[in-house]
């Protein structure tokens, strides 16, 4: 648990960077939430896999919240037919654990409804679902929605990440926590120089 905390404080040192470095508080206030079912391979056991039958994928689900940058805030790996409502109450409290400065949830549908009144009595956390107009057909680009949508593409461009072969949820979390760490270290090697904490930092920023 100590490791993977440590690993944890990273994601989140390097997010604060790149925040700092774009004029941003280095911890953020609002988030987006999503997930994204991925095949498992043979060595997934079959009590931490699912059917996910909306996406037809027979593997695991990765519950990702990130900033309104797309920057990583937390990942948690489910059976792929758990629904994002039911495994979002897990993925909330632990939000809330590790960011508790954090106000506003943006996300998709899936998420309205009891889950909203909930989180906002237990946790404080407003939800505020992005619903895809009735009359679009094809691709759309939702607001808010499209920044977490891309940072779980992101995560498929790595052959490990494709599809999950891990034995425990609780690797795949890491190594998906790795990814991102990955990532933002590239993203701020090629500014060049690394964006430096404020003399007087924001608490919090949107």
């Amino acid at each position: 648990m100590g490791r993977r905390r440590l690993i944890g404080q990273i994601r989140d040192h390097l997010a604060g960077r790149i925040r700092c470095g774009m004029g941003k508080g280095p911890r953020a206030v609002a988030t987006v939430i999503d997930s994204q079912s991925v095949k498992a391979a043979e060595t997934v056991s079959r009590d931490s896999r699912g059917y996910d039958a909306g996406k037809k994928i027979n593997g695991r689900k990765r519950h990702m919240v990130v900033d309104t940058r797309g920057l990583p805030l937390l990942v948690m790996v489910t059976p792929a037919d758990l629904h994002d409502a039911a495994a979002a109450k897990e993925v909330l409290f632990r939000l809330r654990l590790m960011h508790p400065e954090i106000t506003i949830v943006w996300a998709d549908s899936a998420y309205a409804g009891k889950l909203v009144g909930w989180a906002k009595q237990h946790l404080s956390l407003t939800i505020k679902p992005v619903s895809r107009p009735k009359d679009a057909s094809g691709f759309v680009v939702l607001p808010r929605r499209w920044v977490v949508e891309r940072s779980l593409a992101r995560m498929m461009h790595a052959r490990r990440h494709a599809r999950d072969y891990e034995r425990l949820v609780q690797h795949s979390e890491t190594l998906i926590t790795w990814a991102a760490i990955t990532l933002m270290t590239r993203r701020l090697a090629r500014k060049g120089a690394t964006p430096s904490w404020p003399r007087k930092p924001a608490l919090a920023d949107g």
